[in-house]
Formats: structure tokens, sequence, C-alpha cells
């Protein structure tokens, strides 16, 4: 359980950093914008490009993996878009933060999946992103662009996060290795950006963004750290997964969102704020929730 939080806790604490350095004037507002973007554009295509390419799939992989995943993922879109007509909350705040019930940080889940299951639980883990990443991509850009319905398909077709992904599917489908120095340069931008991505989500943390939003931001916490976990059980149950397919599909369902999020939200104009909020709030609360649930062990 220590072992898990101590996982976590540098999220946090990379929150915490950006945090300061923006209050206390050492970075400006302009830097962190610029930093966003580099993070949008060059870093986070990379980390997903390298991700998705890093282990091959095969048909039966993507028949049991898959379908545990995506019904997963799916279960957790489907509780976001409950929260609209339910709560009835400001468009703009819904579109900005429905993404973070069902899209989930990658690192945290890779880091302890090889802490619990080694090499072999790294791998399930892997496929396990690298299968939904597309399906969580599409569904917050789609979101996010109904601020603007007249943009929704251009939005979706020109994300970088969703060509860097599709690019690296079509890729992983030739069987062909990269190079290793694409493939050490794509590892050493991905490295990047999910520390820097953490600290712009510090740099734009405020508590004003709570005013109006706090029965929404409840809602999409309970359903990225509760709902979802209770949907892995349920699956787990239905379908005929290994053990440790089974723990790492519960592992997967309990991490807190992706920092991507964020920059999504920034980059597409939603409510920065609220998000960098809601983040940081699942992240800290998942330090607590997620060895709770991890209790539960199927090995």
């Amino acid at each position: 359980m220590l072992h898990t939080f101590g996982l976590i806790l540098p999220d946090v604490l990379l929150v915490l950093i950006g945090w300061l350095l923006f209050r206390t004037q050492w970075l400006s507002r302009e830097f962190f914008n610029h930093t966003e973007k580099l993070v949008y554009y060059i870093f986070f295509p990379a980390l997903l490009f390298y991700s998705v390419t890093q282990n091959p799939l095969s048909l039966q992989q993507i028949t049991t993996l898959g379908l545990a995943s995506w019904l997963l993922v799916l279960g957790g879109i489907a509780v976001s878009f409950l929260a609209f007509p339910i709560l009835r909350p400001a468009d703009h705040k819904y579109h900005s933060i429905a993404q973070c019930c069902y899209r989930f940080n990658t690192y945290i889940a890779l880091s302890i999946s090889m802490a619990v299951g080694s090499h072999a639980g790294l791998g399930i883990m892997a496929i396990y992103v690298a299968l939904t990443v597309p399906v969580v991509n599409f569904a917050a850009v789609y979101t996010l662009a109904q601020n603007n319905q007249s943009r929704v398909l251009s939005a979706v077709l020109k994300n970088p996060l969703i060509i860097s992904t599709l690019a690296g599917f079509a890729w992983n489908t030739t069987g062909i290795e990269l190079a290793a120095p694409i493939n050490t340069t794509l590892s050493r931008l991905g490295a990047s950006a999910l520390p820097l991505g953490l600290i712009c989500v510090g740099a734009s943390l405020s508590l004003q963004a709570i005013h109006g939003a706090k029965i929404l931001i409840s809602w999409v916490t309970a359903t990225r750290l509760l709902v979802m976990p209770i949907l892995a059980l349920l699956i787990n149950l239905w379908l005929p997964l290994a053990p440790l397919e089974k723990q790492m599909l519960l592992l997967f369902a309990c991490v807190p969102p992706a920092t991507a999020s964020y920059v999504l939200a920034v980059r597409m104009g939603g409510d920065g704020q609220l998000v960098a909020l809601t983040l940081s709030i699942s992240t800290v609360l998942a330090a607590l929730t997620l060895p709770l649930w991890m209790m539960i062990n199927y090995l």
C-alpha cells in the first residue's frame, strides 16, 4: 500500500512545483502557454506513438484484452454522458471535464503494473493502453469540439493525439521495428510529456474553478476512482481473462485521469483551470483509493 502511494506521490509533487513556480512569479504565464503548446504538439504525440508501437498486437489479444478494455472505457464514457442530463452543468464546463471520467494516467498505470505483475504485467498493461488510447482520445476531442459545432469533424481529424495514435497502430501492423535512434528519440520526447504536463497543471491550479462546479467535479472524480473500478470487477466476472489480465484491468481502472486531459482542454478552448483542479483532486485521492482497490488480488 505504501509502495503504491509512493508511485503516485511524485505526480502530486510535480503539480505542487508547477503551482509554486507560477505563484512566486519565477516563471510567467507566457512560459507555461508555450510549454503547453510544446507538450500538445510534440511530447504527447511522441509518447503515444512510442507506446503503441512497442508491443506487437495479435488477433487473440485484440479480441480478449481489447474487448475487456473497450468495455471498461466505453462504460466510463457512458457514465460521463449521464452527467449532462442529470446534473445539467454549463456546457463549457461539462465539455472540458467529461474526459476526466475515462482517460487514464499512462505513466502511473505502467509503473504500478511493473511493480505488481513484473514484465508480464507490464506487457499486458501496455496492450490495454495501446488498444484504448484511440477510443478515449476520440471521445475527448469529440466532446471538447462541441464548443464549436462546425469544427467537430475537423478537430477530430486534425488532432495531434489522434493522428499520432493512429500512426502508431499503422506502424504496429507492419511488424517492422523502429530504428534504435528513432526509438530512443521518441522515448525521450515522450518521457518529457508527463512531468511537463503536470507542472503546467500546477501552474493553472486555482480554487476559483470550483465555483459552480462542485457537484460536477464530484461526479467526475467518483466515476474515475469508484465507478470505473467497479466496472472492471464486473468485466472480470464476465470475461474469461487470466488472473494477471484481471489484475491489470482492475489496476487500469483505478489510476487517476491523464495529464493530457488538461493540455487538450487548454488547446481546444476548454476550461483549463477546472480540468487542472479536477486532475489534482483525483490524483491526490487516487493515492488513497488505488491501494485499497488493489487489495482485491486475483494472483
